[in-house]
């Protein structure tokens, strides 16, 4: 496959609308006691005379890339499919010979990869990755505020690292969310960050939770809020969001040392923990990430990660077309409950486009002997990758131009 260079949908959409209301004033021309016309004054741009106007064109633009994604993704092979499936923790060693090696969707950066780095060193780091990809990376970060900066907590990127959404709220009001989201987006891309693994959508009331200094308000009216102003905010400087972390948190325990146990009613998470999803779809969200929590129910067997009772929610009641991901398969929670190499396996089977993982190494040929053994369908990898490349594309790191053109 070729490289693809990063540029913007933009351009490419202009052209194809362009071509299209041209057709249109040329079926006009040979027809015209059958279009519905405007007035001379708006179409003098097209034509002299008046010309076809048509509510299809958004639509047939969509249709187009939809088509020449198909036609991509079939010309890309298992290995590559499978790949872009992974969102993999950054290791410390051979970051860019695994890129290749495994074919992956992205990295995920923790502080560890910013510690005592300037910030020309962080973007070169990140464009060395970029550079060796032929399918552009999703690179993002936990860039929350408080207790999760992965970023700012180097006083070498950031004066000061970013306070929690319950301060920021407290010393700015909704401006000081405004402005805080703002500035995250710009600082992230600037360093060749295009995902922040935010915001987070838990309702959490206990003091002693583990989500209870990480959520904003145990007011859902609050988090929706929240979450709309984020996410909002966040698109328009074309930084990718993801909510977390479905179906809801809560009160529970900490799942990266341990299963979590989650015996509420199903009625509380319908007329609360929802809503901010829904919220946060209906604003444009490009992710869910789903938690290790074992929801009893909804799935007493699974962790929500792994349940394809969970995931069906998320497509077929909260109508999520995007990306859905997991938590890190690496968490205690998955990982005293199945071994590492069936968790990637049995979150694919579930529904989930994204594997948020550690041990790509172990991870990947797990999955694609999987598909290649049909115990995957490939029609499944095939909408997983096509829903990927499209937030790719959204994001403006995947030159749709390749796409078009495939």
């Amino acid at each position: 496959m070729k490289k693809i260079n990063s540029k913007k949908i933009t351009s490419v959409l202009c052209i194809v609308l362009v071509l299209l209301f041209s057709s249109c004033g040329t079926q006009k021309k040979s027809n015209s006691s059958s279009s519905t016309t405007v007035s001379t004054s708006e179409t003098t741009t097209f034509s002299t005379e008046p010309t076809t106007t048509t509510v299809e064109p958004t639509t047939n633009i969509e249709e187009t890339l939809d088509n020449s994604l198909d036609n991509y993704i079939s010309k890309m092979t298992t290995e590559e499919k499978v790949g872009q499936m992974f969102y993999v923790r950054c290791p410390n060693t051979n970051g860019l010979e695994q890129i290749n090696q495994y074919h992956i969707g992205g990295y995920i950066l923790f502080g560890k990869d910013f510690e005592n780095k300037t910030k020309e060193e962080v973007k070169s780091t990140i464009q060395s990755y970029q550079d060796e990809a032929k399918i552009p990376l999703l690179i993002g970060v936990d860039e929350e505020g408080g207790t999760v900066v992965r970023v700012s907590s180097n006083l070498e990127l950031r004066e000061n690292p970013f306070l929690s959404p319950k301060d920021t709220f407290a010393n700015g009001g909704w401006d000081g969310i405004i402005n805080d989201a703002e500035e995250k987006a710009k600082l992230l891309l600037s360093l060749g960050i295009n995902v922040n693994m935010a915001p987070d959508c838990d309702i959490t009331s206990d003091t002693n939770g583990f989500m209870y200094d990480r959520s904003f308000s145990d007011n859902v009216d609050d988090v929706d809020k929240f979450v709309s102003t984020v996410v909002s905010t966040s698109k328009e400087y074309h930084l990718g969001t993801v909510l977390k972390h479905f179906p809801g948190y809560g009160n529970n325990v900490d799942t990266h040392t341990g299963i979590a146990y989650d015996n509420r009613d199903y009625s509380e998470f319908t007329e609360k923990d929802f809503k901010p999803f829904i919220t946060g779809i209906n604003a444009g969200a490009d992710c869910i990430l789903v938690s290790h929590n074992i929801v009893n129910c909804i799935d007493k067997n699974y962790p929500a990660s792994l349940s394809e009772n969970v995931h069906k929610i998320i497509r077929n009641q909260l109508n999520f077309n995007g990306v859905i991901m997991t938590d890190d398969l690496i968490m205690d929670a998955i990982t005293q409950f199945t071994g590492d190499e069936s968790a990637a396996v049995i979150a694919t089977k579930a529904g989930n486009d994204l594997l948020c993982c550690s041990s790509v190494d172990t991870q990947y040929p797990a999955v694609l002997k999987a598909v290649k053994n049909n115990e995957i369908p490939i029609n499944q990898i095939n909408d997983s990758v096509k829903r990927i490349l499209k937030w790719k594309i959204d994001l403006g790191i995947l030159d749709a131009d390749t796409i078009l053109n495939s």
